[in-house]
């Protein structure tokens, strides 16, 4: 029988659709529209069943591997004065060990909530309406922030300002994310705006910061896929298929975010979010989509 979790609705893919669902996935994880609510409603549009959570969760290690691939060197560099600090006092005051450790803590409030709310999130938050008004409340949350933004002494910090509690607050923004629509880049480039960083900085932390709780969810979604795999719901060539495709559009959308907001504002963003938002609300209205 086709792949669920909990009560998702139980759907079969084709090596077609895991391409095309990885493409999405790529191309909407690290730009702030978020993955979830296009994973959503591009096969509703399509006339296809809801993928579920589970290979959601999974065809974002194509998207991790993209991160992986693009921040190497900061990687790294951040892996080594972590590790340097459990044996050197002088090693756990860098600034590249404060990051590190900072990056652990701030995973924490996605990860408790996560776990705590994952019946509540597969059951009942993926449904047409949420998304479309987190898509909405989030645009507008952007928003406020980009004009506070615009208007604050500490316009423009560079992402070595973070300081610990700064990035648990950003952590806390991280978790709004678990709400479908609401995106995860989204939210987390919304607490780095709020808390005055460079927009191409607040980016950057959004993809470093993201990469704990990305992997998490897919490794604990990872069995449900893997069951389907050999169940024959989902082919293993389908499956890689898909991880391929979002890890290349998602190097290329890495890449065009951090070059984007070097020069402007979120705004575009915000508009999109809005328009899909108002759209999806219409078409669940009138039974187009489901």
């Amino acid at each position: 029988m086709p792949f669920s979790t909990f009560n998702e609705p139980a759907v079969e893919l084709t090596a077609l659709q895991a391409i095309v669902l990885g493409l999405v996935q790529g191309l909407t994880e690290f730009i702030p529209i978020s993955s979830t609510a296009h994973l959503r409603i591009v096969p509703a549009l399509l006339g296809w069943g809801d993928p579920g959570t589970a290979f959601s969760a999974v065809i974002q290690l194509g998207t991790l591997a993209a991160v992986l691939a693009y921040f190497a060197p900061d990687l790294l560099r951040l892996t080594r004065a972590a590790l340097a600090s459990l044996f050197s006092a002088p090693a756990r005051r860098t600034a590249d060990a404060r990051l590190a450790w900072s990056i652990a803590a701030g995973t924490v409030p996605i990860v408790v909530l996560g776990l705590g709310f994952r019946h509540v999130i597969e059951r009942e938050l993926r449904s047409l309406t949420v998304i479309a008004a987190a898509l909405i409340v989030v645009a507008l949350a952007l928003w406020v922030a980009e004009r506070r933004h615009a208007r604050g002494a500490d316009a423009g910090a560079p992402m070595a300002s973070l300081t610990l509690w700064r990035v648990v607050v950003i952590g806390c923004f991280q978790a709004l994310a678990l709400i479908p629509g609401a995106s995860r880049s989204g939210t987390t480039i919304l607490g780095g705006l709020w808390l005055g960083l460079r927009r191409a900085d607040a980016a950057r932390f959004s993809f470093l910061l993201g990469i704990p709780a990305i992997l998490g969810a897919a490794l604990l979604e990872l069995p449900v896929v893997l069951a389907a795999v050999r169940h024959g719901q989902l082919t293993g060539t389908a499956l890689a298929l898909g991880l391929l495709a979002a890890l290349v559009s998602g190097y290329a959308s890495i890449a065009f975010l951090l070059r984007y907001l070097e020069r402007h504002s979120t705004l575009l963003f915000i508009v999109y979010r809005l328009g899909l938002g108002a759209l999806v609300l219409g078409l669940a209205a009138r039974g187009v989509i489901r």
